[in-house]
């Protein structure tokens, strides 16, 4: 998709919008998986989530390459849009995003103060990205999709980070959504020339890619309905597929109670809000505690762009139930 030089000149794009986000070994966290956790912080950036690197980037390349565009339009859960929202708003540009109907109110709402045109249509993802395919057309705006180059090359600076700050991560767990974020992982992996196991991680819930890497071919589900929004996918991107077939050892699938656990975890320990998603690496990487044991494991805390309303019917709930109690 892109050499190291390609990356390192993408790296500096997002360096001037924000600082790199922290990696730090928290003594707690370590604890509890009986390893070294190493957990990047991409609930630090601007947005609250490793998105705003792949839609500063995209915006940036899309300018040289398309200086006439008029605007951009895509679909999102809500860090798709966050990201390209705040990367339009620095090029002025107008920006139109389709969710489906039910989304996160805050997100809808970090999305329009973001100066983003917020429609609301379809009852999941796919629905709203038809939709959003189709108004592309009648507009002549840009249309962005979920997976793509430029994106995957923004959202691996993250990695590009990480890996040079801890080039000896044995095991790293990345949530997927449309596979950005993993991909990215692993070419920066790759280009670093680092043998670091890269695993995903997916929700048991929406298991699009968990079923299609074990068949070898894109695999769709009915349906997608995780309380973790980041990882409600239902329909795979098959460049993105290629990509975690021929770099992921495994996908690990997490239950939402495992999720919520796991966002629990987080705050007694690390004292960061973690969204489903967000937490998804540290609940699978629980879930192989067994096999990590003295190991180096980095931990992509995604984002953290819970709501409030979700993290009091979801998260408190459980917590009551276990008497306060974040099980080891």
């Amino acid at each position: 998709m892109f050499d190291l030089q390609q990356l390192e000149h993408a790296h500096g794009v997002v360096g001037a919008a924000m600082p790199p986000t922290p990696a730090y070994a928290w003594p707690l966290l370590s604890e509890r998986l009986g390893a070294t956790a190493i957990v990047k912080h991409e609930n630090h950036t601007p947005i609250g989530a490793f998105k705003v690197r792949g839609g500063l980037v995209y915006l940036d390349l899309l300018k040289r390459e398309a200086p006439d565009t008029i605007g951009i339009i895509s679909a999102t859960r809500g860090n798709h849009g966050q990201s390209l929202a705040y990367a339009a708003g620095r090029y002025r540009m107008p920006v139109t995003i389709y969710v489906p109907q039910g989304n996160s109110v805050e997100k809808n709402n970090s999305m329009r103060a973001l100066g983003a045109d917020l429609v609301e249509h379809g009852e999941d993802f796919q629905a709203a990205r038809e939709e959003a395919i189709r108004r592309a057309s009648a507009t002549g705006f840009h249309i962005v999709p979920a997976f793509h180059r430029n994106l995957v090359l923004g959202v691996a600076t993250y990695a590009l980070e990480l890996f040079r700050k801890a080039r000896d991560i044995d095991v790293l767990y990345v949530p997927i959504g449309q596979g950005s974020g993993v991909c990215g992982c692993i070419l920066a992996r790759d280009l670093l020339g680092l043998t670091t196991e890269i695993v995903g991680v997916q929700s048991t819930e929406a298991p699009s890619y968990a079923l299609s890497f074990a068949a070898g071919t894109v695999v769709t589900t009915e349906s997608s309905n995780t309380l973790a929004d980041g990882m409600a996918t239902r329909v795979p991107d098959p460049d993105a597929l290629a990509i975690i077939c021929k770099g992921c050892s495994r996908i690990v699938q997490v239950s939402d109670d495992e999720v919520a656990a796991a966002i629990r975890a987080y705050w007694t320990d690390t004292h960061n809000l973690a969204e489903g998603a967000g937490a998804a690496a540290l609940a699978a990487a629980l879930q192989d505690k067994p096999r990590l044991r003295g190991k180096r494991v980095g931990l992509i805390l995604s984002g953290g762009n819970i709501d409030f309303d979700l993290f009091n019917r979801w998260v408190i709930p459980q917590a009551a139930v276990a008497g306060g109690r974040v099980p080891a």
